[in-house]
């Protein structure tokens, strides 16, 4: 089954956890400056705690019976960071490599994707790039990951709708399937204030291919249910077209979590039923966790998704 037939059957998709933040205070790996965590697969270190927390979160779905998404650690490795790093498309292709090995000793059904992001700062916007410049900016590393061949590509916390615009034209154009994943406020709007509804539009006007759906992350799910039922919002066009979170484990706002030294996080059972609220609610198919969360938070999540 691919991606595509697996959304229109409407049922209910896992996608992983926390990486990161699980990581850096688990296992007190560091990160590089410009690839953050595109680099661990060059260690025996980096690459056996990358896949054991994929185990942990494959376990999961394979125990509740669901389908399951997992990305690469690569939404910095655009090809201006992968230069300042001294490499080359190689990261890209070893992350894809990495991660598509896994998939094929996983058991289940499992879609790998390759994951992108702005190139400023995703919580704020900043440095965000013109439709045209983010097009031509991130169509390199788009066409690596086609070349790696991956499952999907995965635009995360896009904060900007030009910026958004010109990555699902990068993506389009490689001819995989593709989702575009917002930071969202509970105003129910992107960082740049346009709302959730008129960036669907825009983007679906624009793209030569449309993107499977459209999600948010790095938002704890209550939040997201706010956003998504303010009144500019609550249109046939987000109901059809937004279909996943990656949940925060906490409701801080962006730039508490971001220079918190404290990890930030609700207890598993409270965040799942605020995830499960947006599927009952919004009709969320892809449900999954960030920041803060871990296999706790997705197990609660799996299990109830499993009863439902």
């Amino acid at each position: 089954m691919t991606i595509q037939s697996r959304l229109s059957e409407r049922s209910a998709i896992l996608m992983e956890g926390a990486l990161g933040e699980r990581l850096k205070r688990e296992y007190g790996l560091a990160f590089d400056p410009h690839l953050a965590l595109a680099v661990l697969v060059y260690t025996e270190e980096g690459r056996n705690a990358l896949a054991e927390l994929w185990a942990q979160y494959i376990a999961i779905a394979g125990k509740h019976g669901l389908p399951f998404l997992a990305t690469t650690p690569t939404r910095r490795a655009n090809r201006e960071r992968v230069a300042g790093a001294g490499l080359d498309e190689g990261v890209i292709l070893d992350n894809a490599r990495f991660l598509l090995g896994i998939k094929a000793s996983s058991g289940i059904e499992m879609y790998a994707g390759g994951l992108m992001g702005c190139r400023g700062d995703a919580y704020t916007g900043e440095d965000a790039l013109s439709e045209r410049e983010a097009h031509a900016f991130h169509a390199w590393q788009a066409n690596c990951f086609k070349r790696a061949g991956v499952d999907f590509l995965y635009a995360a916390i896009m904060p900007t709708l030009p910026e958004a615009q010109g990555m699902a034209a990068a993506m389009s154009d490689t001819e995989l399937p593709y989702i575009i994943s917002f930071t969202i406020q509970k105003s129910g709007r992107l960082i740049d204030g346009t709302s959730i509804h008129d960036a669907i539009v825009s983007i679906d006007a624009r793209a030569a291919r449309q993107p499977l759906c459209y999600m948010t992350n790095c938002v704890y799910p209550a939040i997201a249910h706010e956003a998504l039922s303010q009144p500019c919002n609550k249109t046939d066009t987000v109901k059809n077209r937004f279909k996943g979170i990656q949940g925060n484990a906490s409701p801080l706002p962006y730039a508490e979590l971001d220079d918190s030294n404290v990890l930030q996080c609700a207890e598993p059972a409270i965040f799942a039923k605020d995830a499960l609220r947006l599927k009952t609610d919004m009709g969320l198919q892809i449900l999954g966790g960030c920041c803060g969360t871990d296999n706790r938070h997705l197990d609660a999540l799996a299990r109830l998704l499993r009863k439902r």
